[in-house]
């Protein structure tokens, strides 16, 4: 009993003297424990830096069974189609930011998980970027982060419509996450920049010894806000912020890479299929294109434009893409009947707050114009958000695909599906 009770007394001491540390830092901005929607909780904070913690996770319910059992693609193939029925933790990102020495120098550290992907190499992913601020026209910065080669991926998620999917044209044109240096800032006021060179298109379950020696994936993006000089909160879509005035934007971007194959022999493992056809298969598929031909490595350039407006909890936005494919290497590619592949396509996204920061409806669609088949889609939404702000948020939504190219475990549609899905989920993001 007297160990306990030393115990305890070491406890309180260490506890007051922790307290006493904290007074004598001088803080007298915010404190720890204190929160920001969006942002997190402020764990801890001093002269030498800060420490918060941000979780973004959601529950899904999905249901696949609308979807015809098989699909058939433009070589004339037909596979089975997996429809999915099933309720899943879906994914959960534990976030660690703030500074350190100082502000100007900022860090950001995660864990993230898809639950659906168990046991791929992928499932789990450990990263993080540095940035340090130089002055509000330039922002250098290195680590994981997303390509700016569509507006989907300059830093808005997760706050879309959707729950953490993108529409069927934009998954299939845009590059991914992967790691390497950038810069970004404001021209003036209302226009600004990013720009980065990174590894590859995506760099998720690809190792280094994976990876080409040639540096030459780069995406840059331009935005400029016209009328307001912003976008709402992140420049995000929909209008939740519900603005008062009329807020627009015009976004243009433009990704270049080599991309080789990079997981042999397994040529479906998830880090080939960043480049598919307008069918849905996979470019470096072994005798795709005829027997003994085989696309080892290719150039892939992609051009995206995008425009929108948001007004009194009305939002109107839309993107349109182009890519076009050439340099093919590899056995038998001087025998394919092409030089150049070309992919046009387009998405749509409307809303309306129908109850102010509550209650929202949507309407969106996206259409591909392939060399190897027009897949399209349509969908329509609700999203409940019942504190009035993104930290939590239900949604449910139908999504009709017609011969979708794109899928995977993480999201709501699959690769060849044709057909209804619907699907709901419960967000939060604090």
């Amino acid at each position: 009993m007297t160990r306990l009770w030393t115990a305890i007394l070491a406890l309180a001491m260490s506890i007051m003297a922790l307290d006493s540390a904290w007074a004598e830092a001088g803080n007298d901005a915010e404190q720890p424990d204190s929160y920001t929607p969006n942002r997190g909780f402020r764990l801890a904070e001093s002269d030498k830096g800060t420490l918060n913690l941000r979780i973004f996770a959601y529950i899904r319910y999905l249901n696949q069974l609308g979807l015809d059992s098989t699909y058939t693609d433009a070589f004339g193939n037909t596979s089975s189609v997996d429809r999915r029925q099933d309720i899943l933790f879906q994914k959960v990102n534990i976030q660690f930011d703030g500074w350190l020495m100082s502000p100007k120098l900022r860090y950001l550290g995660y864990v993230w998980t898809s639950n659906t992907s168990q046991g791929l190499g992928a499932q789990v992913v450990v990263g993080g970027n540095l940035n340090y601020d130089v002055d509000p026209h330039l922002t250098v910065g290195g680590g994981i982060d997303a390509l700016p080669g569509v507006r989907a991926t300059e830093g808005n998620f997760p706050f879309w419509l959707t729950v953490d999917n993108r529409l069927m044209a934009d998954e299939f044109f845009r590059p991914s996450y992967t790691m390497g240096i950038w810069a970004r800032g404001k021209v003036v006021d209302g226009l600004s920049y990013r720009a980065m060179l990174g590894n590859n298109l995506s760099q998720l379950g690809v190792d280094a010894g994976q990876l080409d020696n040639k540096l030459n994936t780069l995406a840059t993006a331009l935005v400029w806000y016209p009328t307001t000089g912003e976008y709402g909160t992140r420049a995000g879509f929909g209008d939740l912020d519900h603005h008062e005035q009329v807020a627009t934007r015009l976004g243009t971007h433009f990704t270049r890479s080599t991309e080789d194959r990079q997981g042999q022999p397994d040529t479906d493992a998830f880090e080939n299929v960043q480049v598919r056809l307008s069918d849905g298969s996979v470019i470096f598929k072994p005798g795709l294109f005829g027997t003994g031909i085989q696309v080892e490595r290719l150039d892939y350039h992609m051009v995206s434009a995008d425009a929108g407006a948001k007004y009194r909890g009305l939002s109107l936005e839309g993107e349109y893409y182009w890519r076009w494919l050439n340099g093919f290497s590899g056995a038998g590619t001087e025998g394919l009947p092409f030089d150049e592949l070309t992919d046009t396509g387009f998405q749509l996204q409307a809303s309306a707050m129908v109850v102010p920061a509550t209650l929202q409806l949507y309407a969106s669609g996206s259409k591909i114009f392939g060399d190897f088949g027009d897949p399209w889609e349509t969908r329509a939404g609700v999203n409940w958000t019942p504190w009035q702000n993104y930290v939590v948020r239900w949604n449910l939504e139908y999504l009709h695909s017609n011969r979708s190219p794109v899928g995977a475990l993480s999201l709501p549609y699959v690769v060849g599906g044709n057909g209804d899905t619907w699907y709901s989920s419960f967000q939060v993001n604090f």
